[in-house]
């Protein structure tokens, strides 16, 4: 296809050229016998031979017509009177006899250029009046041919060159049309036109059918498509092509994300009352590709899990607990120390509930704050002391509670493993909000972590303790890091003011905007 066009363009670029090229060699040679003629009517001689002299083949007209004729290659330089009749020719035979054309254009003052047929063949004509030097009448005429041949055979020679030249011309289009080919077979991997249809039209059914959010942005950074379920989950019409993430979703986290300018794998982002998991591959042509997944029920069945799991280990304990002091409970009423048996009872429920009570007055998260009542009571238990900063508060705006209960529950474990069995053992929870940006700090009175390994501690596969026979150690630390950088944060660890160690976690935007009117919870959407 793309060598027909080149040829049809070659062909037509020829034609159009030579259609004007012999027009304008008749014109050339019109104008330079109407110049020759011009020159020689300006010789005062030739008028007075012509007034003085008879019309004769070996007369001074002839002669210095046929001089004017040689000296300037015309084919013929022909002088008449006002009868036509003729005072010089290229055959001389014809002079004194009248000219075969009507001069009475040049006769009557006008210069005249034309092709036309004579006794000398078709030539190019160039006519001019010839006047009398002292009066400035018209005497006659002067008429100049050049032989039409001549003509012809310059736009003939003319062709090879310009053939040549269209050749050329078409041989650079071929060699373009080849390599374009190759690489349109490349770009479409050897696919024909009907092949390329047809994934399109699979590729549009594909996108628009799958469950999943599919935005695909180009290298300047704008959206070029939206499948059907991005915009649901986006809350966008069609209207978003063309534009930025920040021009149609506002300045925030999920256009920071679809942006590239918060990377890494499953980040977790707000979009009204949505939770998503995106995801985004950049693409060869310099754009990129982002997936979408709507995990707001997963972060339901999330909490239930999470719930259940901190009940059952809290259960767990207090079993142990609790058999312990039934026992005691026992011995009491064996002994028959029965006040001293009611006052047992009632400092052992009044701690359970001075716990419970002083976790939910400062974490208001209901997740939240079930993790750290359980977490008091395996502390407890293993005889470390777990309690709250005196600066802790934390609302019940968390935008992924899971999140941050994964993040609290491994460092508490940590702290317990290190504080156990040290003098004092302790650990310490703080946990603060600074407007949308939660702030963890976990305190423990445990040996601390040396300067040379506080990034390695964060390396998944490192633990200074033996691994268990049924698993592996050395995933909490690293899980708590990859969390926190998923959401944009940070999470380091450094030495505590009283000995051992205080590890802090910054996780920007992990609190929703605060609603007002507000019914009851909800997870809200993301700000500006």
């Amino acid at each position: 296809m793309q060598l027909a066009v080149a040829t049809g363009v070659t062909v037509l670029a020829t034609g159009l050229f030579l259609a004007p090229l012999g027009a304008q060699l008749d014109d050339q040679a019109m104008r330079r016998a109407l110049a020759i003629a011009q020159t020689t009517a300006v010789q005062p001689r030739i008028a007075e031979d012509l007034l003085t002299t008879p019309a004769n083949r070996y007369g001074p007209v002839q002669q210095e017509a046929e001089r004017i004729r040689r000296a300037t290659g015309a084919e013929y330089v022909v002088i008449m009177n006002r009868q036509g009749v003729r005072w010089s020719h290229t055959d001389p035979a014809e002079v004194g006899n009248v000219v075969s054309t009507d001069p009475s254009r040049a006769l009557a003052g006008h210069e005249v250029m034309e092709i036309d047929s004579g006794t000398l063949g078709r030539s190019a004509r160039g006519k001019v009046p010839l006047r009398d030097p002292d009066s400035g009448r018209i005497i006659g005429a002067v008429s100049v041919g050049i032989a039409y041949d001549s003509v012809r055979s310059r736009l003939l020679s003319a062709i090879p060159g310009l053939l040549a030249y269209a050749g050329g011309a078409l041989a650079v289009g071929a060699l373009a049309a080849y390599l374009i080919s190759r690489r349109i077979h490349r770009r479409t991997r050897d696919l024909a036109f009907s092949d390329i249809a047809g994934l399109l039209a699979e590729r549009e059914a594909m996108l628009h059918g799958i469950r999943e959010g599919v935005v695909a942005l180009d290298r300047a950074g704008r959206i070029r498509l939206m499948n059907d379920e991005a915009q649901r989950l986006l809350g966008l019409g069609t209207d978003g092509r063309g534009r930025t993430p920040e021009e149609v979703l506002g300045r925030g986290r999920t256009a920071d994300v679809l942006g590239g300018r918060v990377t890494g794998d499953d980040l977790l982002t707000v979009r009204g009352h949505r939770v998503l998991v995106a995801n985004r591959m950049p693409t060869d042509d310099g754009g990129a590709v982002a997936t979408l997944r709507d995990r707001t029920e997963l972060e339901r069945l999330g909490r239930e899990l999470d719930g259940t799991r901190g009940l059952i280990d809290a259960l767990r304990a207090q079993d142990h607990e609790h058999a312990n002091r039934m026992h005691t409970l026992l011995g009491l009423l064996e002994l028959e120390m029965y006040e001293e048996a009611v006052v047992y009872v009632t400092e052992v429920v009044g701690v359970h509930r001075a716990t419970a009570e002083q976790v939910t007055e400062r974490v208001h998260d209901p997740l939240l704050a079930a993790l750290l009542v359980g977490k008091a009571t395996v502390a407890a238990e293993r005889g470390v002391s777990l309690r709250l900063s005196p600066g802790t508060l934390m609302p019940d705006r968390l935008v992924d509670p899971p999140g941050l209960v994964t993040v609290v529950g491994n460092l508490v474990d940590n702290a317990l493993d290190a504080s156990a069995g040290s003098l004092r053992a302790e650990v310490e929870v703080e946990l603060r909000a600074e407007g949308r940006t939660a702030v963890l700090r976990v305190r423990d009175s445990g040996p601390g972590v040396p300067e040379d390994r506080r990034e390695l501690i964060f390396t998944e596969g490192w633990s200074t303790k033996e691994p268990p026979a049924h698993g592996r150690r050395g995933i909490g630390l690293a899980l708590v890091r990859r969390l926190a950088e998923r959401q944009g944060g940070t999470a380091r660890v450094t030495d505590r003011t009283s000995g051992g160690a205080e590890f802090t976690v910054v996780l920007p935007e992990a609190l929703a905007e605060e609603l007002r009117h507000s019914s009851g919870p909800s997870l809200p959407e993301e700000g500006p």
